[in-house]
């Protein structure tokens, strides 16, 4: 039951901000369920793609989703995503690897609590204009698919920066095209592929409970479902900080326990 609770409370997490699915998953499954983190981790994909899918979906009957970005950007992550998997097949057999795994998660969510603290700022930053404004707009669609590359890496590793550290790259690349509901939307939909394809390599390596699998989905669809449908009810940026000050205490949990 606590696994469905669990599951429910990170979804409507999710439904709400569309961050904090893999970022919250996987540390509490560690920490508060002793889960080993390489499946923590393998898990945490799968019910995030359905999360995502979702959450995806909902905002895709709205019309919100940039599919020109969201391809640029699945150039880079899927391929990098079948590469990461590739490494964890090399790495797994080794007796640290489940350390490791713990201190990449930790400093995962330190960078992505950094990034959604000062989201906005970096969002109403000079720089953002003078970058847009810039004559690098041409490149626009090679650093894309390049932080598509880095985001499919780390999901994959460990489950974490497909929703904050993507929306912050979007801010950055389009400050002008993509509205914070485009933003949002945009960073679902191309969440659901890398986490799907990174959660098969998983179920490969051995890495996925089923049965915490299932009782995960039964709690986080509902809550996404929620979540999405009340997400215009909470202050975003309340919402985000509160999210980032959890990652920020989890990923100083993660480093001491590894």
């Amino acid at each position: 039951m606590s696994n469905v609770i669990a599951g429910f409370l990170v979804g409507l997490l999710v439904g709400f901000a569309g961050v904090g699915g893999g970022s919250l998953m996987t540390p509490l499954l560690v920490l508060l369920f002793g889960v080993a983190p390489a499946t923590a981790v393998g898990t945490d994909l799968l019910v995030a793609a359905a999360n995502k899918t979702v959450g995806g979906f909902v905002h895709g009957v709205r019309g919100a989703i940039d599919w020109r970005v969201a391809c640029r950007l699945w150039l880079g992550s899927v391929p990098a995503a079948c590469v990461t998997l590739y490494f964890i097949r090399q790495l797994q057999p080794r007796a640290d690897f489940g350390g490791v795994l713990m201190h990449l998660v930790g400093w995962a969510l330190l960078i992505t609590g950094t990034v959604l603290i000062f989201q906005t700022r970096l969002h109403q930053h000079r720089s953002v204009r003078m970058i847009y404004e810039s004559r690098l707009q041409f490149a626009q669609p090679a650093f894309t698919t390049l932080s598509g590359a880095l985001v499919g890496a780390l999901v994959t590793m460990t489950s974490i920066g497909a929703g904050a550290l993507t929306a912050v790259m979007l801010v950055y690349l389009y400050p002008y095209r993509l509205t914070p509901p485009k933003l949002v939307a945009t960073d679902l939909v191309h969440a659901i592929p890398v986490s799907l394809i990174a959660g098969l390599g998983h179920v490969r390596l051995g890495n996925v409970d089923f049965s915490l699998l299932e009782m995960l989905l039964i709690g986080s669809i509902p809550g996404v479902l929620l979540g999405s449908r009340l997400s215009h009810l909470v202050a975003p940026r309340v919402l985000r900080i509160a999210i980032a000050l959890l990652l920020l205490a989890l990923g100083v949990r993660m480093l001491f326990a590894a």
